[in-house]
């Protein structure tokens, strides 16, 4: 069945689109009788009234996730809970990872228990996003987006750009001009970001990147492997790759290994996120680092402020990303 819009909500209420907004947003200036009159209509169409401001709260704010098992999550995770803690919320966590997972019976648990916020980190789109804005009427903000921005949502993100400069400039400086790039998915707005800046630290440098040494992946360490071993096949192969994820780094380290080539002495990498697991590898690796932990607290405070102090619009905060230099790295031979 189609989602109902707020013209159909309208139509039944026999009210304007504009009255209907402000019944549904929880505004004031609206007669009893009016209000009955949407919120009745409003249930016929399988909209949930919203609980007024100031009202009663459930002391919950909900982490919606794509999976569990990666550092990056674990780290968010971590942060949240953290937060959540600090702002006076208890967190529970979701995954839509699962083969489970029901979106819409999901939403429906959230309104028999009620949630005073939501927090998305996974690859929705606006229409998606929108029917849990609606549906629910809490406060919603997404973390790490990686679609189009939109200045009606509430979001809190790191410096992609920047990050991706940071990244090439250290390989250029240590003498690098064949620099593989291997990013994310191509319809992601932090992979396009950190290409960019890719691309912008050559043009400092007064260098034209090849493009054949660009490949889209996954995030994953099979997309990493996959693309590294093409890039590394190739007859004038790349001295230095940036990945765009540590997990990718990881396999480009699996793809050089298969073919006898040492990092940092043959290849130098430079993955991104900083995942615990950096530290670990071999050699340990460079990468830039996304300061998750504050990101997560970022995003709970913004549910707290936005339930205390309603607006029409969003907040966009981008967090600083730094470049942590490790042993993956050193000038070409």
């Amino acid at each position: 069945m189609q989602r109902a819009t707020l013209a159909d909500i309208a139509a039944t209420a026999g009210v304007s689109v504009p009255t209907v907004s402000k019944v549904l947003s929880g505004r004031t200036h609206v007669s009893p009788a009016t209000r009955d009159r949407v919120l009745e209509a409003a249930r016929a169409h399988g909209y949930e009234p919203p609980r007024p401001p100031g009202g009663p709260r459930a002391g919950i704010v909900d982490l919606l996730i794509n999976g569990l098992g990666s550092p990056w999550a674990h780290v968010v995770i971590q942060g949240a809970e953290a937060a959540a803690a600090r702002w006076g919320f208890s967190l529970v966590v979701t995954s839509s990872a699962g083969p489970d997972f029901d979106r819409r019976r999901w939403m429906g648990m959230l309104r028999k228990r009620g949630t005073d916020g939501i927090v998305l980190v996974l690859s929705a789109g606006r229409e998606e996003i929108d029917s849990i804005k609606d549906l629910l009427h809490v406060p919603l903000v997404l973390l790490d987006p990686v679609g189009e921005r939109d200045l009606a949502l509430s979001a809190v993100g790191a410096t992609n750009w920047a990050g991706g400069v940071q990244a090439t400039t250290h390989l250029l400086e240590l003498g690098h001009r064949r620099i593989g790039f291997i990013g994310g998915p191509l319809d992601k707005q932090c992979t396009l970001d950190r290409y960019e800046g890719y691309l912008a630290a050559h043009r400092t440098f007064g260098i034209d990147p090849d493009p054949a040494l660009t490949r889209y992946g996954d995030f994953l360490i099979s997309g990493g492997r996959l693309h590294g071993g093409e890039l590394l096949d190739l007859p004038d192969r790349p001295t230095a790759i940036f990945a765009g994820s540590d997990p990718q780094a990881a396999g480009v380290y699996h793809a050089a290994a298969e073919r006898g080539i040492r990092v940092p002495e043959d290849l130098s990498v430079v993955g991104f996120d900083d995942s615990p697991p950096c530290e670990m590898m071999t050699p340990p690796l460079t990468t830039v680092r996304q300061p998750l932990d504050e990101m997560a607290n970022e995003a709970i405070r913004l549910v707290h402020e936005e339930l205390t102090h309603p607006r029409s619009t969003g907040t966009r905060i981008e967090l600083a990303t730094s470049l942590v230099v490790r042993a993956s790295t050193a000038p070409p031979r």
